[in-house]
């Protein structure tokens, strides 16, 4: 009992309390975040479009959030992150509504899109804001805690999400929009506006350094990192997008697809806060490239799946996969990333899963109508194995970059794996 009682003070104790305002309003919005959940079959079952159709839905959604994360973070480093915050979510939890008394393809379709833009500004500033309030010390259990509580929601929400579509389709979206007006509720009431004006002037448009996005588009270490990240991205998001169809192919109901991939969470909320001790002082490289085989093997044995059991089997394999990735993946980000333009940074990577949430359901749709439903997950599996390679090949750039960034002393930022993107992911 002391042993458990001595690891919950060290992964919890003496954070900041507005990191636990954060860290609550993250609990709330993933509780409600149904839709992305059960978008695919909505639109396929409840609006009876085809598959193609509503990959390009889904896609025009993560097309939104290409410009709401790049957005965000300028308006982060700019405006602020408390204003952008607010901003986005009451924007979202309307346009939540909005998609769901659509009818019409092009209104869901416009919806959607509006939609991820408002919803995805929200995650630069949010990284942002929690790399201001926690020290250094700290951000990688913080970072992680805060992705406990994301997959937590996320695993009540896909159980709770299939009971509601059985009811009303129409309930998902609302309660969805819900929870985000609750964040924005306590983001206003309880945290503070974190960003630091430069010394030198109080204009809010001079403390971005000029330039910047010339920096970041001539570093190539980070964005050979980005690209990677949206390979893997394109293989993950699957799961929201063709899986739930294939496993309707097999007669298995929505609520059975809100069980089995309610595991996901439930996985990552036993062992997610167990990971970054077991990976401590190993290469980060090699764990990213082992994330990545593990992740890619999951989604291929889903080509042999068609029962319920089996289909839980694939979701448990790539969930070690994801699990392996996020904190790899948050402290490597931490350590390429320059303090001056934390927004930005923040944003291109997010605007990683962004493409990936844009491109993954129309390509999955694609090949799934034309090459069939085995060729998309063999797919998957071959795309992750050259990740991996990939992976190992360019980690020794990235780590004398990183080396590189410790020695100038630069203040350096993570930024948060969602799981993802799910774009409401967040």
């Amino acid at each position: 009992m002391r042993t458990m009682r001595s690891w919950f003070r060290d992964t919890t104790g003496g954070l900041p309390t507005t990191f636990w305002y954060l860290w609550s309003g993250t609990l709330i919005n993933r509780l409600g975040s149904f839709v992305l959940v059960f978008l695919a079959i909505y639109l396929t079952q409840e609006r009876g479009f085809s598959a193609s159709q509503a990959g390009l839905v889904i896609g025009l959604w993560g097309v939104g959030g290409a410009f709401g994360t790049t957005a965000g973070g300028t308006l982060a480093d700019r405006w602020g992150r408390r204003p952008t915050l607010l901003t986005a979510h009451v924007g979202a939890a309307a346009m939540m509504l909005g998609l769901g008394l659509a009818r019409d393809l092009w209104a869901v379709a416009l919806g959607a899109l509006l939609l991820g833009m408002f919803a995805e500004a929200a995650r630069p500033a949010f990284g942002a804001m929690m790399i201001d309030v926690v020290p250094a010390k700290d951000r990688l259990r913080a970072f992680s805690l805060n992705y406990w509580a994301i997959n937590l929601g996320f695993a009540c929400a896909a159980v709770l999400a299939g009971l509601a579509a059985q009811a009303d389709y129409l309930l998902l979206f609302v309660v969805d929009a819900a929870t985000m007006l609750i964040t924005a509720l306590i983001i206003f009431i309880k945290v503070p506006e974190t960003r630091q004006a430069g010394p030198a002037t109080a204009d809010p448009a001079a403390t971005a350094p000029r330039g910047a996005l010339r920096t970041i588009l001539t570093d190539r270490v980070y964005l050979g990192f980005v690209a990677l990240n949206l390979f893997a991205a394109l293989v993950f998001l699957q799961h929201i997008s063709m899986l739930p169809i294939a496993m309707g192919d097999d007669g298995l109901s929505p609520a059975t697809y809100g069980s089995v991939i309610a595991l996901n969470g439930i996985l990552i909320v036993v062992g997610q806060l167990f990971v970054p001790r077991l990976i401590r002082g190993r290469s980060r490289s090699h764990v990213l490239a082992l994330a990545s085989v593990v992740m890619g093997v999951g989604f291929g044995l889903t080509a042999f799946a068609g029962t319920p059991w089996f289909y839980g089997l694939t979701v448990l394999i790539w969930t070690v996969g994801e699990m392996l990735n996020s904190p790899s993946n948050s402290t490597l980000i931490a350590e390429l990333s320059p303090a001056e333009l934390r927004g930005r940074y923040q944003g291109v990577f997010s605007l990683s899963w962004q493409i990936a949430g844009a491109s993954a359901p129309i390509l999955g749709g694609l090949v799934r109508e034309h090459a069939g439903n085995d060729t998309l997950w063999y797919g998957c599996a071959a795309l992750g194995l050259l990740t991996a390679v990939a992976h190992l090949v360019s980690g020794p750039a990235r780590e004398r970059r990183a080396a590189a960034l410790r020695r100038s002393g630069e203040a350096l930022v993570p930024t948060p794996a969602s799981r993802t993107p799910q774009p409401a992911e967040a």
